[in-house]
Order: C-alpha cells, then sequence, then structure tokens
C-alpha cells in the first residue's frame, strides 16, 4: 500500500513497472484527438512523471483506489503538457469558434439539431471543406470532454488536486446536470459515438466498424460532436 512518505527507489521501480500499461493506455486513448505532429512517446515519458507524481502523493485514506488515483494524475500531467505546447495554430482556433457559432444559431432557428449540409452551408463551405476543417479542429478539442465528463476523477475529487479557474465550474454539479441534458439531445449517431468512445472507451477504428464509417470519419463526427455541445453548453463557457 502506498502513502505520502517517501517511496523508495525500490517499490518505486516496482510501481512504475505495475502500471505502465495504464499510463500507455491513457496515453493511445488521447494520441487518437491530437494533431499527427504530437508524438505519443512524448506523452507517455510525461505520463511516466505523473505516475511516479502519483505514488509520492497517494493516501489510501481518501477512499480511491491508487489505479484510480494514478489515472488523475497521469491524465494531468499529459493535458498539461499538450496546454502548455498548444500545437493548434489561432486559425483553427477561430474556425472552430466559427463552426460552433454556425451550430448555435441553426439549431436556434430550427429548434432541432443542425446537420452538416446546413452548417456548411452557414459557414459558405462545401461538405468537404467543412469536413477538412473538422480534421484540423481534432486536436483543438482534446480537453473538452476529459475535462468535462472525466468520471473518475469526478469520483476521487476529494484526493485530487484543488483546481482553480474555469476547471472550477466545469466540476460543478449544475455543470454536469447541463452536460448530460446536452449529451441527450444529440443527434442519435453523435449520443452513441459518445458512449462508445467515452463510455466503452473504443479507439476509432473500433468505433468506424460499429457505425459502418471509415476512421476519418469517425474523427469528423467526433469533433463536430464536441463543438456542437460546447455551442449547446456556451452560457458555460462564455
Amino acid at each position: 500500500m502506498y502513502s505520502e512518505t517517501t517511496t523508495s527507489p525500490r517499490s518505486m521501480n516496482e510501481i512504475v513497472e505495475q502500471h505502465a500499461s495504464l499510463v500507455k493506455r491513457i496515453a493511445y486513448h488521447l494520441i487518437a484527438r491530437l494533431p499527427h505532429t504530437v508524438d505519443v512517446d512524448d506523452l507517455i515519458q510525461t505520463g511516466m512523471m505523473g505516475l511516479m507524481d502519483a505514488a509520492q502523493n497517494y493516501d489510501a485514506n481518501q477512499g480511491a483506489s491508487f489505479e484510480t488515483y494514478a489515472g488523475i494524475r497521469i491524465r494531468g500531467s499529459m493535458l498539461d503538457e499538450i496546454r502548455r505546447n498548444d500545437w493548434a495554430p489561432r486559425s483553427v482556433h477561430r474556425k472552430a469558434r466559427e463552426i460552433s457559432a454556425a451550430i448555435q444559431s441553426i439549431e436556434q432557428q430550427k429548434g432541432r439539431n443542425a446537420n452538416d449540409k446546413e452548417i456548411a452551408a452557414a459557414l459558405g463551405l462545401s461538405l468537404d471543406e467543412y469536413y477538412q476543417q473538422l480534421h484540423d479542429s481534432t486536436g483543438h478539442h482534446v480537453f473538452s470532454l476529459d475535462e468535462f465528463n472525466n468520471g473518475d476523477e469526478v469520483n476521487a475529487h476529494p484526493i485530487s488536486e484543488v483546481v482553480s479557474g474555469p476547471v472550477d465550474s466545469l466540476q460543478s454539479n449544475d455543470f454536469k446536470d447541463a452536460l448530460a441534458n446536452a449529451i441527450k439531445m444529440l443527434p442519435d449517431r453523435e449520443r452513441l459515438l459518445m458512449g462508445l468512445y467515452y463510455n466503452e472507451e473504443l479507439n476509432l477504428k473500433e468505433i468506424g466498424e460499429v457505425l459502418e464509417v471509415s476512421e476519418s470519419r469517425v474523427s469528423q463526427i467526433h469533433s463536430q460532436t464536441v463543438i456542437r455541445l460546447r455551442s449547446k453548453l456556451g452560457d458555460w463557457f462564455n
């Protein structure tokens, strides 16, 4: 059992060996939503640092298992590294905001979910151009669902580090209720994709087999879904 006392070099090596697969699993889950320029080995190295940090600070008296706590610290280390580098250029951020605004406008006018053709038309783009923008925005949205739909972190919150700023509101009960309602209002295919990706933890290729579309198309749908959710939850982000 680990504790907050100093961990010996031998036990630290044992911890790393026992939980290296957890680091790799989280890294490969994140890499699917990152630009191709991101090296998975860099994420794994950063995650290993998070694992060692978890081993040094874990307190079993707080009630969560070590694997749950370590998963939080590993994922947090990786996301911090991604935020520090911010691989997405400004144009990608701007285009993602434009897509979100178009979706919000259409859905307010129509009273239903906007479809691909309507969104592309509102942006003055062909479908292929719109899909390319969704592809480009994949890395930009890596944090979105991880930040406000991480069940493990919510359950283990008492032993998590205290966070400040926008993340505080993302972890509030009101926000989680709003998110749950927004997910319920998603188109059927997008709602299924979210469940397969975040609950069942299938990868993009596996989801493509379920939806009978290509892996690239799954990535596009995922990006559009996250943008749609952000448009539905606009009050929380503004």
